[in-house]
Parts: structure tokens; sequence; C-alpha cells
């Protein structure tokens, strides 16, 4: 996760705020007591549909779980280190100007290690989802169709399809994607594919 960004203290501050007990929440996680416990605790790092699950729960988006204060005129430019990791530890995510008001759109700079994917559970949300493979290999699947994209090529498709990523290959493969409406923003509907 992000340097100095505190996952278990975040997550219990939200879970606190909407009056939850942890196996409360855990139960409308339907994860385990302990998942939340550890969380907390920062002694795990929630893969990314896990977060996801719990924060469906609260409910509370990935934007507003991630955010802090953006200055009240925003930057035009973001430098790589002021990236937001929203990736499990495994995946990497960094999300372009996370914390702008009223985004309207997501950008993301994805690094998938071999093996890696976004879950075992095919993603399904509103809005439409694009990008570019910058190195590596990546196995898309939407709407039970499957294809292996590399290094050039892209893919765009409508996000309400069941859809997965798998990188196949034995490199990292790097993204870089968009998806509207900014799925990390929008009352944690569904995360973007992850």
């Amino acid at each position: 996760m992000e340097d100095g960004f505190n996952v278990g203290a975040r997550l219990r501050q939200l879970r606190k705020e909407k009056g939850l007990s942890q196996r409360e929440l855990a139960k409308r996680a339907k994860v385990t007591n302990s998942s939340i416990s550890l969380i907390e605790q920062n002694s795990v790092s929630p893969s990314v549909s896990s977060l996801k699950k719990i924060l469906d729960a609260l409910p509370v988006s990935i934007s507003t779980f991630f955010a802090g204060e953006e200055a009240s005129h925003p930057r035009p430019f973001y430098k790589a280190s002021e990236l937001t990791e929203i990736g499990d530890g495994l995946l990497s995510w960094r999300l372009v100007a996370a914390r702008r008001p009223d985004r309207r759109m997501s950008i993301l700079h994805e690094r998938y290690p071999p093996g890696a994917d976004s879950g075992e559970d095919m993603l399904e949300h509103d809005g439409e989802e694009g990008g570019v493979v910058i190195s590596g290999q990546i196995e898309i699947t939407v709407n039970g169709e499957v294809e292996v994209l590399s290094q050039g090529d892209g893919y765009y498709f409508d996000s309400r399809l069941p859809h997965r990523f798998r990188n196949v290959g034995d490199e990292e493969c790097v993204i870089v994607s968009a998806n509207t409406p900014p799925s990390f923003s929008d009352g944690g509907e569904e995360l973007h594919h992850g």
C-alpha cells in the first residue's frame, strides 16, 4: 500500500464511524472475524477483492477509503511517487489523482507479476474500461471470450460484462488503463478490474 497509509487504522476508523463491531462487519462482508482483526492490526495485507468485499459491507468506496485532502486547486501533474497505491501487495495498481474532487474517470498504472490475477470471481460493474499493454502479457476474459494481449495491444469493453485479468506470462505485465465512471469513487458499487 502507499507509503505512510495505514490500512488497518483506516478500516478501524471507518468501522467505528459506522458503529459496527468486527464481528458484525465480518458477517456483512462474508469474511471471517479474524480477517477483519488481522487487517486492522496490519498483520495481513488484504487482497483487492477482499478489501472490496469489506468496504462494500460498510459501504465505502475504494476512493473514499484511500482519500486524504486534495489541495483546493487540483494539480494537473502527478509524479510517479504521488500516485496512490490501491493494489493488494501482489498486484500494483497506482491511481492517478486519487484525491481529486469530482474525478470523472480513473487512470491506473497497473503491474501484474507472473501468475497474478484480479481474483477468482469475475468482476462486473457499471461503465466502460480500456487500456494498453506496455510490457509483458495479460490474459483477459470478457463475457466468456478469452484473449492474451502483448505489448502494444489494447482492450476496451463494457464493464457490466463479467471480466477477469490474469498474467499468464513469465514476466511482469504492465498496463495503463482508464475507466469511467471512476469506479473507485462511485460509493463502493464495484472496483475497476479487481
